[in-house]
Order: C-alpha cells, then structure tokens, then sequence
C-alpha cells in the first residue's frame, strides 16, 4: 500500500518546493497587477481630476505619476476633437448610464504623439447611491487602428479594381454590340442589352445590316458562359455571322458556316457554343417577307395586327458550335403594315417574379398581347422597364430585338 505521503492526490505535491503560497502570491501580485497590467487603469474624480493612474499608462503616455495626479483632468489628456466628443457624448452617457463601453479616442503623450485608444469606464458610487469618482480601463489601439487603416486601404484598392474591372467590361461588352441599329426603310427597329452583372461579361448579342437587293438581315443569340472567352466567341460570331450573310445570304447556309467556324475554334467540352437565330427580310409590298433560321435558339414572338400572338417555332435546331452537321431549323412569313416581331435571349424567360416563379415561354406570350398595335421601340421600352424591376431576379443577361412594319399614313 502506498504511504500518504506518496499519494498525490492525498497530501497533493511535495511542499519541499520552495515555491510560495497561491495566497501569498494574490496578496503579492494584487498591487503589481494593477500597476503593471497590460492595460491601462485610470481614476477620477467626478470633475475630471485625475486621482490615479497606473504605471502601464505612464509608460504608454511618457509621464511621471506626478506630472498628473492631481495636477491635470482627464480631458487635458484628449485632443481637440476627443474633448468635443467627450463632453457632447462621453461624459453625459456616464451620467444617465454609469458607464460606457469601448469609446474610441485618442491620448496626446508628454511628447506631443497621439496615441489610439479604447476606453471603458464605470461610475463608482458610495453606499448611498451617490457617485464618487469614475474608474476607466484604457486599451492600446495602435494594432487595431493600423490593421483597420490596411483593412481601409485594402477595400479602396478592392473597390477601385472592381470599378477598373467594370469599365474595362462595359467597354468591351459595347465593342460587342453594334453602336447603333440602321434606319430600315419601311421598319421600326429598337434593341436593348439588359446586363445582369458587370462583373462578368456576358455572351448575348444582336445585329441589324443591310445586304444587296434591298434585303435586310439580322441575328440576335447568346454564347454560352460569361468572361472573356465568351466575349471571344461572341465576337468572333458576330463577324462570322455578318461575313457569311454578304457571300450567301440564306439562312441555313449563315448558320451552316457559324457553325463550322465555332467548331474550328474550340471542343464541345470547352463550352464553346451558342444558340442564335438568323433573319432575313427582304421587302414585299406595304410589308416584309420574312424568313428565320434557328440554331437552338427560343422562337421569335410575332404580334399580327389583328390581335394574335404567334409563335415562330422552329422545331429541332441544334446547338451552333456541337456538331459537326447540327440541324438548322427554318421558318418563314409575311409581316403586314403594324405587325412586329420579338427577338430575345433566354435571360428574359429565365427570369424570375416575385415569388420565385420564372416568366417563362406562356408568360411571355400573354405579356406579347399588349404588343399588338404598338412600336418596336414601345415594345422594347416596356420590356426594359419590367427587366429593370426585377432586380437581382434576374440572373442572366438579356438581349432584345424588335421590328415593326410601320403602318400606311
């Protein structure tokens, strides 16, 4: 059996230490600890007078205890600014509440520097009630000021970057859209871009142009992803698109040939593709022939004059940029004096209402019946406005592109 005096966790560790007792190190320590704590600890009198004060804040502001026990006030220590502040705040928040927590302001040292500073006081009151002086516990801040002056400088250098980032995507997202549409005789035409974010450059896209015979051809579609390499594939579409029309302006063949170009660019599994539709209008009476080409792209709205809404379907175009013989889908007919046809990008029918439901092909197709006997720019401005108002509902770049047959005088 093992004696007692081998047991710890009977008579504990051997007393032949030499270390003192845990009470006589409190009693030791009680009066070290406040004038050597890591903190600053200051008393006053209800007037400010300074009664006393440890050697930690003496250090910190370069005075001898004499220079400031009964000599100087609390507010001699502060600046112009932090004896404002002081007397409009400080002080009247200790008389109603008897304290206050973490005020920021600033010491000036016996040489003249300015030392940041956290500062919590408490009214101490007697045992009637009445307050006696003010004890205040002083925090070192010049870490924390010079961390959030870099935290400061970091979020300007931040916010400059995200605006150098903006212009710089706004710039190029311009160079991807034509500057302004052509007046087309005979038509209304109106286009928007509706940009999501400008953080990221979007992929949608639009063009109105003139070709031989009096024809007209256009083309609106969106590449898949954002960022620089969509803008890559948009622009390098856009071109395509307008070099292939001038050499043979049927559609299936413009879109033929975007095709083969964007598959010479890149693999289907760098998502280098896109969806576009491909129109040509060439002038029929008091209206327009009209004939679309579409490569997985939504159908285009049609609004006739007499109230119905249609849609263009084209059932069965295949993505541009997949495969190397994607099926091109075609439709054709005839735009009438006051008749109007929509163009536009998924992002419009992508985007959600106000209760999470998103607008969808049915939505869209009743918004197209307060189409009828308006304006593509009526069209289009009516449209803008509601994307406008949906905020962050709208998650994707949108694209509009409205033509109407203006209607005989």
């Amino acid at each position: 059996m093992m004696s007692p005096a081998h047991d710890e966790s009977v008579g504990g560790p051997a007393e032949d230490d030499n270390r003192p007792s845990f009470s006589a190190l409190l009693e030791d320590d009680a009066a070290d600890l406040y004038d050597n704590a890591p903190c600053g600890y200051l008393s006053t009198l209800l007037d400010g007078e300074i009664a006393k004060i440890n050697a930690t804040l003496l250090d910190w502001l370069g005075y001898a205890r004499e220079d400031l026990v009964g000599r100087k006030r609390f507010t001699d220590l502060l600046t112009v600014g932090g004896r404002l502040y002081h007397e409009t705040h400080f002080a009247p928040l200790l008389r109603m509440q008897g304290q206050a927590r973490e005020i920021a302001l600033e010491l000036v040292a016996a040489d003249g520097r300015r030392l940041p500073v956290l500062i919590n006081s408490t009214v101490k009151t007697g045992a009637d009630g009445a307050p006696l002086l003010i004890r205040s516990t002083v925090f070192d801040a010049r870490q924390r000021r010079a961390y959030e002056r870099e935290l400061l400088r970091a979020r300007e250098a931040a916010e400059q970057e995200r605006a150098r980032w903006q212009r710089l995507s706004e710039t190029l997202q311009r160079t991807l859209l034509p500057p302004i549409l052509p007046a087309v005789p005979g038509l209304e035409v109106a286009a928007h871009y509706h940009a999501a974010s400008y953080e990221h450059i979007g992929g949608d896209f639009y063009d109105l142009f003139p070709l031989a015979g009096n024809r007209w051809a256009f083309f609106l579609g969106d590449v898949c992803g954002k960022g620089p390499e969509a803008a890559v594939v948009t622009s390098l579409t856009r071109y395509t698109l307008r070099a292939a029309a001038v050499y043979d302006p049927d559609p299936v063949a413009v879109l033929s040939n975007l095709n083969s170009v964007v598959l010479q660019q890149g693999h289907a599994a760098d998502a280098r593709y896109c969806t576009v539709v491909f129109g040509l209008l060439v002038p029929d009476g008091d209206g327009f022939t009209l004939t679309v080409a579409s490569g997985g792209h939504p159908p285009a709205l049609v609004a006739r004059a007499d109230g119905r809404v249609e849609m263009l379907n084209t059932p069965g175009g295949q993505l541009i940029g997949i495969l190397p013989d994607a099926t091109i889908a075609v439709a054709s007919t005839r735009l009438a004096p006051g008749e109007s046809v929509l163009l536009y990008t998924d992002g419009l029918t992508e985007a959600r209402d106000f209760d999470g439901a998103q607008l969808g092909d049915e939505h869209l197709a009743q918004l197209a019946e307060g189409f009828v006997g308006r304006g593509a720019a009526e069209i289009v401005s009516s449209l803008a406005t509601m994307l406008d108002g949906l905020g962050d509902r709208l998650t994707d770049d949108t694209a509009l592109l409205a033509l109407t047959v203006r209607a005989e005088s």
